[in-house]
């Protein structure tokens, strides 16, 4: 059964900003949106109208899940900003007849806020005088430090909240950023953060937020809008990250070949992968390709795989057997010799060839192929043990698209810091003239000029063995077909696409997390909008 719940339509293949650079898409670190609320203020919005929206916004969110406070209501209040917008939310939740009380664990040090604190008072919201009982199923709204955080959290305020978590895990909602929490790369400032249900970014989604350490502190993410004006967001760099949902593939524009075309021009791709230590990536990489809908696949293999091509892959084409070293592994060097590569529009090299210690395999065939070159998992961890590494990229004539896992990352790019993988696939990104889509959790997906994608919906269910095979394979087609459709152009945003409809595919697979049933659901889908 296909999920019907997004429509992914087809049509021309055109080369556009996707998605738009709007407060839906943008991340921004603290910095810069500190420097957004300024621009605001310069043009005339007063701060505490700001402080009015963000309150009102959140309240707002609030009042529409009547569970969430159907036991009453805690604000924590921290000494800044953040507290002020919380002592708003308590103010409104007040006012719209929910039982809350407020708890303010530092001296107040901002005068608006300060003024909403009094305002509070004189209405009759109850002060806590000692920290409230983690032990209830009251909602606690943690506004304690918010953007652009340094302050190492109290033992004890860590303690509190922890214990918050455990005996109520669905009642701790953060304002902004969670306490303890590093909003540029989402790491703990100190041992610890707040572990929150719910985090409501104000205005744009900050990028720590979507980081795969923050994961665990973030909960479910949602954005409180601020009416930032068009006027600021249209400022902003080309290469401002972009965070991208499920949501969006109904308004990307993916590749169609003309319905006149024959197969070998809808697409050729060939997949060079496998070995005898690891049959089943190839087998896997296979499937991905043909789910992707390209006219025509060919592939070399390893006598193990392809003895059997014709029952399990009777449409694929296969062009030879790969050499094999002692230990498995497979020797691809002398096949390129075999076959004119310009017969195709993508090739994809690396699922399951394995690692091996011989070196220069990446030659003049593969540097002066025109069309786009896929590089995966051991093609990866082969480049980076020879005389040039990364920096053979660079020399290539045609596009190339790396996906690497964070270890094969690790093994071609040693020398980049890769504890935020956002800032680490964009500059692997502009130093090797490469696409680079780094797999995690939250994947990354960066251009040679900066564009970057970054997914925002996270499920467990693709980090299963098997699943980057496929993904390889259906980015390679996908990509083929993207060449032919387009005049030879090809633009990154395809490459985003397509890991993120993989995501898709694995979060609504209604018939397993297994990389083969993903992969059959990836085809239907694929089938069933461009028909």
């Amino acid at each position: 059964m296909i999920v019907a719940s997004i429509h992914i339509g087809f049509g021309c293949f055109l080369i556009l900003n996707w998605p738009q650079s709007d407060s839906e898409h943008l991340m921004v670190s603290s910095e810069l949106m500190k420097n957004i609320e300024k621009e605001m203020f310069s043009m005339g919005m007063p701060v505490e109208a700001l402080m009015e929206k963000v309150g009102i916004g959140i309240s707002s969110w609030i009042l529409d899940r009547q569970g969430l406070i159907e036991n009453g209501v805690i604000v924590l209040v921290g000494p800044g900003h953040n507290g002020g917008d919380g002592l708003v939310v308590a103010r409104e939740l007040y006012m719209a007849g929910v039982d809350i009380s407020i708890w303010c664990p530092f001296p107040l040090k901002k005068e608006l806020t300060q003024k909403h604190f009094d305002y509070a008072m004189q209405i009759g919201i109850e002060n806590l005088e000692h920290r409230p009982d983690s032990n209830s199923e009251l909602l606690w709204i943690e506004a304690l430090f918010g953007l652009g955080q340094s302050r190492i959290i109290s033992d004890e305020i860590v303690h509190l909240l922890t214990s918050k978590k455990t005996f109520s895990p669905d009642k701790l909602i953060s304002i902004d950023v969670p306490a303890g929490l590093d909003s540029d790369n989402g790491n703990s400032i100190s041992n610890t953060s707040c572990t929150a249900s719910s985090t409501l970014s104000l205005g744009l989604f900050k990028s720590g937020l979507i980081q795969d350490s923050a994961i665990d502190f973030v909960g479910d993410l949602e954005r409180i809008d601020l009416g930032i004006p068009d006027k600021i967001l249209t400022g902003l760099p080309e290469t401002q990250p972009l965070r991208i949902s499920f949501s969006d593939l109904s308004t990307f524009n993916w590749p169609k070949p003309s319905k006149s075309k024959s197969k070998y021009e809808r697409g050729r791709l060939l997949v060079i992968a496998g070995s005898e230590k690891y049959r089943g990536a190839a087998s896997l990489a296979l499937n991905g390709a043909l789910a992707s809908g390209a006219g025509s696949v060919s592939a070399f293999l390893p006598n193990s795989v392809s003895s059997a091509l014709w029952s399990t892959h009777p449409e694929v084409l296969l062009l030879g057997d790969l050499n094999t070293y002692q230990d498995g592994s497979s020797d691809f060097s002398k096949v390129l010799d075999e076959v004119d590569l310009n017969r195709f529009d993508s090739i994809l090299l690396g699922p399951g060839l394995g690692i091996a210690e011989e070196k220069d395999y990446f030659g003049d065939e593969l540097q002066g192929f025109k069309g786009l070159l896929v590089l995966d998992a051991d093609a990866i961890n082969r480049l980076s043990i020879t005389s040039k590494g990364w920096k053979w990229l660079n020399d290539r004539k045609g596009p190339t698209w790396l996906t690497p896992h964070l270890d094969e990352f690790k093994r071609l790019f040693p020398f980049i810091d890769y504890s935020n993988p956002l800032r680490a696939g964009i500059e692997a990104a502009k130093i090797c003239s490469s696409s680079v889509l780094l797999k995690c959790a939250h994947s990354v997906i960066s251009d040679p000029k900066g564009k970057t994608w970054q997914i925002g919906q996270v499920n467990s269910s693709v980090a299963r063995t098997g699943l980057g095979d496929v993904l390889a394979g259906f980015v390679s087609g996908m990509g083929a077909i993207g060449l032919v459709s387009n005049k030879k152009l090809l633009d990154t945003n395809l490459l985003a696409a397509s890991a993120l409809m993989h995501a898709y595919a694995g979060e609504f697979c209604s018939k397993g997390s297994t990389a083969s049933a993903i992969c059959t659901f990836l085809g239907e889908l694929i089938k069933k909008e461009n028909s």
